[in-house]
């Protein structure tokens, strides 16, 4: 099991943070390669993600602890990957996003194609920190209000 870990600081409130990431459907805007997300039955997420020009469709499972400010995820089939993301106040207006990814490199490899060994990891890698950058621009340009829609 491979693990990778990174952060970035966020310049808005822990809790606009936490409601950006519970907007399943919003996703896309953030992640690469994720087509369509839409969030359904208790703590579910579909994910409709495009590969090489292929589809393909996971299911995750997704729990919250750590009073509003640790989210879990975990793939139901496919590759196995779990995630967290813990959200940490700095200061009242700025929040550093913590995201912990881990994954069997093989299943990665069979699931998404790519590279292997150093050059996945390092894909993985930029991915992940690509994917953090566009979260950053989305949550502090969209701005949601806390318990808005």
């Amino acid at each position: 099991m491979h693990t990778l870990e990174e952060q970035i600081d966020l310049d808005v409130p822990v809790q606009v943070a936490w409601e950006q990431l519970h907007r399943v459907h919003q996703y896309p805007e953030f992640v690469d390669g994720l087509k369509h997300a839409h969030a359904h039955g208790n703590h579910r997420a579909h994910l409709d993600i495009e590969v090489a020009g292929e589809e393909r469709a996971f299911e995750t499972a997704i729990s919250d602890h750590g009073g509003n400010q640790v989210m879990d995820w975990r793939t139901l089939d496919g590759a196995h990957l779990h995630g967290t993301v813990v959200l940490r106040q700095l200061d009242p207006g700025t929040t550093q996003l913590q995201v912990r990814v881990e994954y069997e490199p093989e299943a990665v490899q069979e699931a998404f194609g790519g590279p292997h060994g150093f050059a996945q990891s390092g894909a993985i890698e930029r991915t992940v920190r690509s994917d953090l950058a566009q979260f950053k621009r989305l949550v502090e340009t969209d701005r949601p209000v806390p318990g808005g829609p």
